[in-house]
């Protein structure tokens, strides 16, 4: 636990560095674009790139690699770990470049199929920044298979600092670039960025005593390309599920009033900030450790490691869900209102923001308890509750938005109101089925922490809702700042009232300098 604790300690420092430069990254493009018809060609443009590069390379390959990548290091076989990346590395090039190529030839017919609500310029501007960003996805496939080897070899730093590497990057391009380039400018920042997330984490595996040799194999033949392609092939799956979900929501809110795919997209991105920080961090330090200790069969080693980090994770995750649905005004108006940003897309912002952080404590959930089930080798189990998930997703977005429709109310809340019902599901379903491979949850000292979290995350929502109407609201920051700091003081206090294990873990480790 010290050892995960640490890296990450040290992957969430660097989260928080990477989602401050990506809400300085989200500021800077809503002052120079706002929620404008030019910003939804953007945001329509880096779709299907996305899906692409989280179909052949992105989660599914790290989940499926580093299970297979850790056995060769566990019998420390390193000529055999070195030519399994090789050849994964290659096979991304290779499947990657005839996916792009082949996606930049037909992009036209792809922006005029999928977005024909758009305006013909809309649709020609989509169809040149598509070509473009297709670049990235390439590199940004090597550069996840780098994040893997890194990962897997209990190195935490460079993988971690590639994202703010590549904020700054779209940051540059949108402030340097955008005033003349337009959204031009975003692209350029996108691809240079894509660019930097590779080469930042090469150090990482040519210097040290244990440096990568990369070898132009194949390895056709391979027993653990087969194992990782065997792992890979039910998460690509699920992937595509979700990358298929994002694409309709992409297709449904490209439909409605201009500006409200834009807004959307900063809704879950804000929603994503404590996602990131808290979640992610700790899943990427988690899963090494997981996939080690199963591997050895020490399941109630792994079963105790899991509890204790589910229980930190609620810890967190709860009080920031309470604190983006009731400040999500004061919030949007802190991070994002100025220049083309105005009094309208906050509101707009904040609609879909609300309804999206219903579902974080879910995605928070989801990012361990899948990652638990990979450790296991069993990529199928959460593969189908995804799919499952995201037919849920599809289904409830067209019915919802709709209903709102017909109430008269912003459409694109039934979007996000959708994406959290069905991520509370599937981490409803992740962790009853986890129970039987993990021999149990450690559900005694859960239930009694989550009691006890839920009083104060409770108690914490009655505050603010108190101090609510007497927020500034002449300072577009103020009132957001205040309702932060009230919020997490009364959480923090009750939290230490009603003697909450986790408050004291979390001052134990800031005491020992591990955080």
């Amino acid at each position: 636990m010290s050892r995960i604790a640490r890296a990450a300690s040290l992957v969430m420092v660097l989260f928080i560095a990477s989602r401050v430069l990506g809400l300085v990254r989200e500021m800077v493009i809503a002052r120079q674009f706002g929620t404008s018809a030019d910003m939804d060609a953007y945001l329509a443009a880096f779709r299907l790139p996305d899906f692409l590069f989280y179909l052949v390379a992105g989660g599914a390959l790290g989940s499926a690699f580093i299970p297979a990548f850790s056995g060769y290091l566990t019998r420390s076989d390193m000529p055999g770990a070195w030519r399994l990346a090789s050849a994964v590395i290659n096979w991304v090039i290779i499947i990657l470049s005839t996916l792009g190529g082949v996606a930049a030839i037909f992009a036209p017919w792809l922006v005029q199929t999928l977005y024909g609500d758009f305006s013909p310029a809309q649709q020609a501007l989509t169809t040149e920044l598509m070509r473009w960003m297709l670049i990235s996805t390439v590199i940004f496939g090597v550069s996840g298979v780098l994040m893997g080897i890194l990962n897997a070899r209990q190195h935490f730093f460079l993988p971690a600092l590639a994202p703010v590497v590549y904020n700054l990057a779209i940051i540059l391009g949108a402030w340097l670039l955008g005033p003349s380039w337009g959204v031009r400018g975003l692209t350029a920042g996108v691809v240079l960025g894509a660019a930097g997330h590779l080469l930042v984490q090469l150090p990482g595996l040519i210097w040290g005593q244990q440096r990568m040799h990369y070898r132009p194999v194949l390895a056709v033949r391979d027993a653990s390309l087969h194992e990782v392609g065997r792992l890979m092939a039910p998460r690509v799956l699920g992937l595509a599920a979700v990358q298929l979900n994002f694409v309709v929501n992409t297709i449904l809110a490209a439909g409605l009033t201009a500006g409200s795919l834009t807004a959307l997209n900063y809704g879950w991105i804000i929603m994503l900030l404590p996602q990131g920080v808290i979640a992610q961090s700790v899943a990427t330090a988690l899963f090494p450790t997981l996939a080690s200790l199963a591997t050895k069969g020490e399941r109630a080693e792994m079963r105790r490691i899991f509890g204790i980090t589910l229980r930190s994770m609620l810890f967190l995750t709860l009080p920031a869900a309470v604190g983006l649905i009731i400040l999500r005004e004061p919030i949007v108006r802190l991070l994002l209102q100025r220049g083309a940003f105005d009094a309208a897309s906050t509101r707009a912002t904040a609609w879909a923001l609300g309804f999206f952080t219903l579902g974080l404590v879910g995605h928070a959930v989801v990012e361990i308890a899948a990652r638990a089930f990979y450790a296991l080798k069993n990529t199928k189990t959460p593969v189908g509750i995804g799919v499952l998930a995201m037919g849920v997703n599809i289904v409830l977005s067209l019915a919802l938005m709709n209903v709102f429709a017909r109430l008269g109310r912003p459409p694109h809340g039934g979007l996000a109101l959708a994406n959290a019902i069905a991520v509370t599901l599937e981490m409803a379903a992740l962790l009853a089925l986890l129970r039987a491979p993990m021999g149990g949850l450690a559900e005694s000292g859960l239930r009694q922490s989550l009691i006890k979290m839920g009083l104060a995350a409770g108690g914490m929502a009655l505050a603010l809702l108190a101090i609510g109407p007497f927020l500034p609201t002449a300072n577009l920051w103020m009132g957001g700042v205040v309702g932060i700091v009230v919020g997490g003081l009364v959480y923090v206090s009750l939290a230490y009232l009603l003697g909450v294990d986790e408050l004291r873990m979390v001052r134990r480790r800031l005491g020992g300098g591990i955080f």
